[in-house]
């Protein structure tokens, strides 16, 4: 599948994540007239989504996760941010940042700010040691390594059952998982289970899938997360106990990249996250000034 750069003009800030922290870091961007692009798979973070009141909030006693999220992507969307429904696959850094999406689309960024939420702590055992040797996140670009074989898919959101029936047409048995709760529409030919994948299996390569009581025994495993492991997002981005690491500015060890909200660590709180949002914000105007200056 070709890739298709983005036709419009480079990016100041590219946002990766559309919760409480992006969508600071988005209208900071765009209060200092700075091209803001928002890149995220789901429009509402579920967290914030199933929240049934929030208490903590100053000025919003007693509203409700929804209706707050609402707020804050309405404020956004009036000052000009503009959003894309794509899944952040690779980011890779340079004279400028070359972000590259699940559709294989490319948007080129001054900066990039990561506000990806919780998702390190997220990942199975034995899923960080076998990425590349059988586990992968992308099945459209590597399924067809797996033609005739045995795969599992974990989909964290209904956007995996399009990768699921895309196994299902060249796979021999394909095993699906989904995560989410609702309707599952994928392939007859595809063994859809319920229960909760404790680990992925294998030494030099993938070779199971391990449930409560049993294994599955398979030649790869695709996990389709709303957001990839920031790991794979960038090789070169330094993490700690399972958060990306950040100085008190949102800075972290890449030129140009930021990080703010619960990817940076606890406490996981909306005003600790809006906060850092709008300190990522002006740490890259910052950046992106200096830049002009020398």
């Amino acid at each position: 599948m070709s890739k298709q750069l983005d036709t419009q003009e480079i990016w100041d800030m590219i946002i990766v994540g559309v919760g409480p922290a992006g969508l600071a870091a988005a209208l900071n961007g765009r209060i200092r007239e700075k091209r803001t692009l928002i890149l995220a798979a789901d429009r509402t973070p579920p967290r914030l989504q199933k929240a049934p009141l929030i208490k903590n909030y100053p000025g919003f006693n007693g509203i409700t996760g929804e209706d707050l999220y609402q707020r804050f992507y309405q404020h956004a969307h009036d000052m000009g941010v503009e959003f894309r429904a794509e899944r952040v696959e690779n980011i890779y850094p340079g004279a400028n940042f070359t972000v590259v999406t699940r559709s294989n689309k490319i948007y080129i960024g001054r900066t990039v700010i990561l506000a990806i939420g919780i998702q390190q702590n997220r990942q199975l055992e034995g899923e960080r040691e076998l990425v590349g040797r059988g586990l992968g996140y992308c099945a459209t670009c590597d399924g067809p390594l797996y033609r005739n074989k045995d795969v599992a898919v974990l989909g964290e959101t209904p956007e995996a059952e399009e990768e699921v029936n895309f196994l299902a047409a060249i796979g021999r048995n394909v095993y699906y998982f989904p995560l989410y709760e609702g309707d599952i529409k994928v392939d007859q030919k595809v063994d859809v289970r319920r229960e909760q994948p404790q680990a992925i299996l294998g030494e030099e390569r993938v070779r199971a899938i391990a449930l409560p009581d049993r294994e599955i025994p398979v030649d790869g495993v695709f996990i389709i997360r709303t957001v990839a492991p920031a790991e794979r997002l960038i090789a070169e981005l330094l993490q700690a106990d399972g958060a990306i690491v950040v100085d008190h500015t949102m800075i972290t060890n890449v030129p140009g990249l930021f990080a703010a909200g619960d990817c940076t660590g606890k406490p996981y709180q909306i005003g600790k996250a809006v906060g850092e949002g709008l300190t990522a914000a002006q740490s890259a105007i910052h950046y992106l000034d200096s830049k002009k200056e020398a």
